[in-house]
């Protein structure tokens, strides 16, 4: 059962990484990351439709995993932090979804920030 879950999450990232990648060579950019902006919009997009779609349907778990987990995960994270996000405030956990949000964000950044300044 675990070894099934574990391949249906690596069919699907793969999957979504090619075609994320895909959208980085199609689509160009020079003032704007416009391929990661369209990837993270249409990867929320279609990760709130899997998840409305698992919680309706009883015995969606090998669709959620291999959709939502595998190629919405490997497609961009970002789906993976909006969804997150929703969670929370349908669950009116606004501290929560403050924290995380506003932390992912800033945290995000100056890691990023750090661990490029660190190698520079």
């Amino acid at each position: 059962m675990i070894l099934k879950n574990f391949i249906l999450v690596a069919l699907g990232g793969m999957i979504g990484s090619v075609v994320r990648y895909f959208f980085s060579v199609i689509i160009k950019h020079n003032t704007f990351p416009f391929a990661t902006f369209t990837v993270n919009i249409l990867g929320s997009f279609i990760i709130g439709i899997v998840m409305c779609m698992a919680v309706k349907e009883e015995g969606f778990g090998d669709w959620r995993l291999f959709l939502a987990t595998g190629i919405c995960g490997g497609f961009t994270t970002f789906s993976a932090f909006s969804w997150e996000c929703i969670a929370m405030l349908q669950q009116q956990r606004y501290i929560s979804f403050a924290l995380y949000s506003v932390g992912s964000l800033l945290l995000g950044f100056s890691a990023t920030f750090l661990g490029y300044w660190i190698i520079k």
